[in-house]
Parts: C-alpha cells; structure tokens; sequence
C-alpha cells in the first residue's frame, strides 16, 4: 500500500510537468502562427522570397503551413523523447524496469497510422496547389511568346487584349515561310530523291519550324539584356519554346521555374502556363536555370510590370504602324513612355535595372563590375 501511495505521489509532478510542457509548445506555436496576421513575413515565410503573383502566394502558403505542421510533429517528437529519457530511465538503486509500453495495441495503431494521415494531408493539398498553379484558362488578356537560345532570349506578343478588343500580333505570314525554308533546308533524301524522315519525330535536329514569330518582338544580345514588359492585374499566358538545348525559365518572384524544351510538342511538353495576376508594379530580374552551355550564367532578362494604362500605351509604341502603332522598338518605347509619364521612373528604363552583378558583354573579363545593364 506504501509503495501505491509514493507511486501515486510521485506521479502528481510527473503530470503537472507534462502540463506545462505542453502549455508552453502550445503558446509557442500560437506566438509563431499570430506574429503576423497575414501570414506572410520574413519568420513564417521560412526562406521563401515574396512573390508577386496568386500562384506564388498560393505555393508560399503551402510551404509555410507544411513547415508549421512539420515544427508541430517535431515538438511532439522532442517532449515524448525527452519524456520518455526523464520518467522512463532506470533509477539508481530501483531493482524494477520503469513501466514499459510494449504490444500496447492502440498506441502502436496510433503511431502506425498517424505518418499516414499525415502524408495523406499533405498530399491533398499539394495536389489542390499545383492544380491550381498549373491551370490555364482561356482568353487570357496577354499571351507572351518566350524563345530561349544560346545563350539569350527572344520576347515575342502572339496577342493582346480580349473579346472585340483582342489584337493578333503574331506574324503568321513569316511563320510559314521560315517552315517551308525550313523543312527544305533540312530535308533529307535517299539514293533515289526521296525524302528520308529525319531521327526526331520524322524531323531533323535543324528543322526549327515549331518556333513562334511575331510583329512585336525584344531578343536580347550579348551587350543588352531583354526586357519582358507585362501588365499588372491582368491574365498573362507565357509559352515556351527553345531554338537549341534545354534551358529554364525562372523568375525568382514567381517562385517555380518551367523548363524550356526544343520543339515541346514533339517532346511531349506542357510548355504553357499563366499567371493570374501579377499584383505590383515593379522590375523582376529573371535567369536560365538549366546548365545549358559556356555563357549560361550570363543568361539573364528581366520582366517588367506595368499597370494596365502604362502598358496598353506600351503596346501602341511598340505595334508596327500599318496596325496604327508608333513601331518602336522595346528602348524607345520604354523611354518615350518615361517621357510621356514622369511618375513612371525606373520602371521606364530601357536597361535592365535588376541584373547586377552579371555583364552581358561575353568579351568582359572582371567579375566585379557594377553593371546595371
């Protein structure tokens, strides 16, 4: 009976410890999760950059829920060890084993099924996320056609706009001919002048008729880094394509990356995606995030965010004049903007503002230069 009672006795701290343990992971979790009310900073975001469109915002989410419940598991984890270590070691001096939970039938099924559950969950709404950041939907207000190469990138508009007011801007008439120039070019033929299908799909490696054209267009050189100007508030679909090997299109503001393939249909790619809205004004340095060759660090372009009126005259500077535009190219253009709206600042430039500290220029040889080209 003394031995029951100093059990019972001994146990009483024993309980009012694991109470308090147990407050305290639970008003720690609740600081964290109330220390912003968007759950959007620099502690909850836990390393992600903030993004700038609803598919970054939703993918964001989603890390920092994942990483809340991983902090819960892990507080679990770390009390029923260190309760197990404190309670549940032999004693100096006891000639009995501390209470063992051995074949205890319900904890077992609970710790068995729980890392089910829990993956379960997360796989739920890891799937809700990506089908939502994968989703494209039709008649987006800017479709942007997006050419990568060794080792820059070419910006093309396929159209602008929706219903009565969608303009097409693709250049369909070069598409054609540069498909028939291709496919003559690269056409292979037997001993007898017939045509022999090429080793990709029927096609030779060189047939780049896959590849898109339009009537406004930025490439980028080796001494000038290209701007892709979009507007703010608005659907726009990118579509992707490579001239050469494969290489990746990635803004870090977005917060995924999407490879570029040669001839993606043939490859059996998904090479469109759409951005619901990009939610700010402002310049987002952008990069090829595949190894793709000697200059692949110098890869680099930047995406430029308009409001809405800033880029519908953007466009109209850009459009060629038989289509009633000014038929400037992509510096002009930003630069007669800035002159026409003074508020428009570096948002107007005509260089790249946010590629520092990578030079374009392949012929330079110092690493240090403060470049903002």
């Amino acid at each position: 009976m003394a031995r029951t009672s100093t059990a019972r006795s001994a146990s009483k701290p024993r309980g009012r410890i694991l109470r308090r343990v147990g407050l305290a992971a639970s008003l720690s979790i609740a600081a964290l999760m109330l220390s912003g009310c968007s759950i959007n900073n620099d502690v909850l975001r836990f390393g992600w950059p903030t993004g700038v469109t609803e598919q970054a915002h939703r993918m964001r989410e989603l890390w920092t829920w994942s990483c809340i419940a991983a902090l819960v598991m892990g507080v679990i984890v770390w009390g029923l060890t260190f309760w197990t270590v404190t309670f549940h070691r032999k004693k100096k001096g006891d000639d009995e084993f501390p209470k063992q939970f051995g074949y205890n039938v319900p904890l077992e099924l609970a710790y068995t099924a729980a890392p089910f559950v829990i993956i379960a969950i997360l796989f739920y709404f890891t799937v809700v996320v990506q089908n939502y950041v994968t989703e494209n939907k039709p008649n987006p207000d800017v479709t942007v056609d997006v050419t990568a190469f060794q080792w820059n990138w070419k910006f093309g508009y396929r159209t602008v706009g929706t219903g009565p007011d969608k303009v097409d801007l693709a250049n369909h008439q070069r598409e054609d001919q540069l498909k028939q120039q291709t496919r003559e070019s690269v056409e292979h033929k037997n001993d007898e002048g017939e045509p022999r299908p090429g080793p990709i799909q029927g096609k030779d490696v060189e047939d780049l008729g896959y590849l898109h054209y339009d009537r406004v267009e930025t490439v980028g050189t080796s001494t000038e880094i290209p701007i892709l100007v979009v507007p703010t508030g608005k659907r726009v679909q990118i579509e992707l394509a490579s001239a050469d090997v494969v290489h990746s299109f990635w803004v870090p503001e977005f917060l995924f990356k999407r490879d570029v393939m040669p001839d993606p249909e043939a490859n059996h790619q998904e090479n469109i995606f759409q951005i619901s809205n990009i939610d700010r004004e402002g310049a987002f340095v952008g990069r090829c995030a595949e190894m793709c060759g000697t200059y692949h660090s110098m890869m680099n372009f930047e995406v430029r965010a308009l409001n809405p009126q800033r880029f519908a005259r953007y466009i109209e500077l850009r459009k060629p004049t038989d289509m009633g535009g000014k038929g400037l190219d992509n510096a002009s253009a930003l630069t007669q903007l800035g002159k026409e709206d003074p508020s428009c600042g570096d948002l107007c430039s005509p260089v790249a503002t946010t590629t520092h500290p990578f030079n374009p220029d392949r012929t330079y040889r110092q690493a240090s230069e403060d470049t903002t080209r």
